[in-house]
């Protein structure tokens, strides 16, 4: 059996309390590449986030396996392009686990730095200001960070938003090289058709796994519709799990905090009759 890069074992995640991600469980393999996709606000970015450990779950656990190495490029929207640096001081960033913030750069370094940009296309670009860039000119020099970062486990945030054909052509050959150097990645997607032209793998979330697996099984239309319905039907803010994997229906579990009582009952009947509807 493959060794397991990282486990998911009952793991929940959240805002103030609220959870986002419900009961998840299973494993990632080692070398594996997996698509997460599902509609906005169905946790698929919160769940990068618990990988990485940006946020701590609220029950349950992540489990990376010892000594992996993990890369992780958020969304574009969370950069701040104004900060005043140039694509080379950008792609050395990925450098610094490494050499730590105030560690020397050697000529090696600068080499793979000066690689990893003409792997991306854009050699000769070093000293030009990030702010000045494209939008696909800025997601190939994240790409050349994640690059020199050597990493084991690439975590990649929507990296195929705002950019144009050729760029996402680029970096999904990047991907590819990636994933035959058996690292481990999963990339949060919104086009199903990219996922099933491109990812082996797909995690259907829905604030919980509605499919796992092979993404031709993953994507039949019964598990779509499934996620839909069951995103739809959800009332926004409300504090309660839906754990119904054990159970093989919906079954409401609040999450309780002092004081939330009455308000998760209320929450628990708005949502029943709305999914019922």
């Amino acid at each position: 059996m493959t060794e397991p890069c990282l486990t998911f074992n009952d793991l929940t995640l959240g805002y103030h309390r609220h959870p986002a991600v419900h009961h998840l469980s299973g494993s990632v393999r080692r070398g594996s590449l997996t698509a997460v996709v599902g509609s906005n606000g169905s946790g698929k970015s919160t769940l990068m986030k618990g990988i990485v450990g940006v946020l701590k779950p609220m029950s349950g656990s992540c489990v990376v396996n010892k000594d992996v190495r993990i890369a992780y490029l958020p969304q574009q929207s969370e950069l701040d392009r104004s900060f005043p640096a140039r694509v080379i001081d950008l792609v050395s960033l990925g450098l610094w686990p490494k050499r730590g913030l105030l560690g020397r750069f050697t000529s090696d370094d600068r080499d793979r730095v000066a690689k990893a940009l003409m792997s991306v296309g854009l050699a000769g670009f070093e000293k030009r200001p990030v702010d000045t860039l494209s939008g696909g000119q800025l997601q190939r020099a994240l790409f050349a960070r994640v690059l020199v970062q050597d990493a084991d486990l690439i975590l990649l945030d929507e990296p195929f938003n705002a950019i144009d054909a050729k760029t996402v052509s680029d970096l999904i050959e990047l991907i590819k090289r990636w994933h035959g150097e058996n690292r481990t990645i999963m990339v949060v997607v919104h086009d199903l058709d990219l996922v099933r032209e491109h990812f082996p793998e797909t995690l259907l979330l829905a604030r919980k796994k509605i499919a796992w697996g092979a993404s031709r099984e993953t994507l039949r239309p019964e598990n779509l519709l499934h996620a839909r319905q069951f995103h739809e039907a959800w009332e926004e803010g409300a504090p309660w799990c839906d754990d119904d994997a054990a159970h093989g229906h919906a079954h409401p579990h609040v999450h309780h905090h002092a004081g939330d009582h009455a308000h998760d009952h209320a929450g628990t009947e708005r949502i029943l009759k709305r999914g019922a509807a």
